[in-house]
């Protein structure tokens, strides 16, 4: 309920990041672009803890949870469907999704729970998608740095690519494929960034995983 909050009086801040750093987010936008175009077309999916939509409405994504109420006034004005829940507690039934995907997974409060939610409203077959800043790579370093001076940073908890792909296969997801993006400290990258296989260079990560 924290993090609700912060983000509920927030909101222009959490907006004018994402015209300050436009080559960072598109960046992140073009590497999971590149992770949901391997899915089949006309499918269903959801974004969890969507925010104002800013990833959402590029993708594609027509639906969602989010549970501040000020970020998701913004999401339904970029005609975005709200379902106001919890990422660990999601308000759907049981196999109704294609794919799920998650955004930034540093504000979940539980991540296992999360996942596990992500997991039984999926069909069988349908697709986790996680995008994170890797905690051992330099922008989730930076945040880290100067954590006690940010406002949306403050509780984020950072995950490493292994911790990620640990929990996605605990929880039974299996044929895990990763992109990265982000080269370059934040301040640095200044152009669209094309998303290269794999991690451990990129700040950010994707990663898609299959319900069996």
């Amino acid at each position: 309920m924290i993090q609700t909050e912060i983000f509920n009086k927030n909101v222009e801040a959490y907006e004018a990041w994402y015209e300050t750093y436009h080559e960072v987010y598109m960046s992140e936008v073009a590497a999971i672009r590149e992770q949901l175009l391997k899915l089949p077309e006309n499918i269903r999916g959801i974004e969890v803890g969507l925010g104002t939509g800013r990833f959402s409405q590029p993708l594609g994504i027509k639906e969602g949870i989010e549970p501040s109420a000020e970020m998701a006034k913004k999401a339904v004005k970029r005609e975005i469907e709200i379902m106001q829940g919890v990422a660990e507690n999601l308000p759907y039934s049981d196999m109704q999704f294609d794919f799920v995907l998650f955004v930034t997974v540093c504000h979940l409060d539980n991540i296992k729970n999360a996942f596990q939610e992500a997991y039984r409203v999926l069909k069988s077959g349908g697709s986790i998608i996680v995008g994170f800043l890797d905690k051992n790579q330099s922008i989730a370093k930076q945040y880290e740095q100067k954590r006690k001076q940010s406002t949306f940073f403050r509780n984020a908890i950072f995950y490493s690519t292994e911790r990620i792909q640990k929990l996605i296969r605990e929880i039974g997801f299996r044929d895990l494929e990763f992109n990265q993006t982000l080269f370059g400290d934040l301040d640095e990258i200044k152009k669209i960034q094309v998303p290269k296989e794999g991690f451990g260079e990129g700040s950010f990560v994707v990663v898609k995983a299959i319900k069996k």
